[in-house]
């Protein structure tokens, strides 16, 4: 069983909120939301390809607590890769230098959320993913765009969907802040996608799968954010990887 960093622990090698405290507090409120390092390879165990799904051949994430770690860790990493992806494209290249930094620092904050999945995880973690991002013109600010929506979106809607399978509180502690940090992430690209519309739909229209939060204000989920099953982030998130790499999350239903 994998030790899980305490985030008040001084001997901590990464976390998600280690930039609170080090290299980016001076800057923009992204360098107070999480991030560092390198995605790489890493060891398969405790998780298995799986053939009993509507995947074949999926990456189960496994069951429990490991399995929403790891179900987290496929989306970081996927977010991670889009990132640097973004950093080598030509739409980045020619961009502001206030989109530029932006997006540098999201890519920050993607790799260290990966990163740290990955030593809690140690060797019960999920295998490195193969992403595959050509439905993405980097050279285009709207593709780019409309998909760091799409993965901010999820991301924000797949951790406020996998909380109820957490039985470790510090895990749920770290979930939380993790979260938060998607969530801004969320607000920010939709306002660079629109001006001032980081909520959302305005109250009283259709709630759809785009809608971060629930506009009503009368449903019992009134101005809450949405959340989404593993089944249905999955679904999505499946389709920006490659063959071999795409997961299923059978244990959390």
């Amino acid at each position: 069983m994998p030790t899980l960093l305490s985030p008040d622990s001084p001997s901590r090698e990464a976390t998600p909120d280690q930039p609170l405290y080090t290299p980016i507090k001076r800057r923009s409120f992204f360098m107070y939301a999480g991030a560092t390092a390198g995605a790489t390879a890493l060891v398969l165990a405790g998780c298995k390809k799986d053939s009993s799904n509507s995947t074949p051949g999926a990456i189960d994430v496994g069951s429990g607590d490991y399995g929403v770690l790891n179900y987290a860790y496929a989306l970081e990493q996927l977010e991670a890769a889009f990132y640097a992806n973004v950093l080598t494209g030509s739409y980045f290249a020619g961009a502001t230098p206030a989109e530029k930094q932006i997006f540098t620092d999201l890519a920050l904050h993607e790799k260290i959320h990966a990163d740290f999945f990955k030593t809690a995880l140690g060797s019960n973690a999920i295998q490195a993913l193969m992403p595959d991002f050509s439905s993405i013109t980097f050279s285009d600010r709207t593709s780019v765009l409309n998909a760091a929506q799409a993965f901010e979106d999820l991301g924000v809607q797949a951790y406020n969907g996998a909380g109820r399978f957490i039985t470790n509180v510090d895990y749920l502690t770290l979930a939380g802040k993790i979260v938060s940090v998607e969530a801004r992430h969320a607000a920010l690209i939709r306002d660079l996608i629109s001006y001032n519309s980081f909520v959302g739909p305005v109250a009283g229209a259709t709630v759809t799968g785009n809608a971060v939060i629930d506009p009503s204000l009368t449903s019992a989920t009134a101005r809450q954010e949405q959340s989404k099953s593993p089944a249905t982030v999955l679904m999505t998130a499946n389709t920006f990887l490659a063959a071999g790499s795409k997961v299923s999350a059978n244990s959390l239903v």
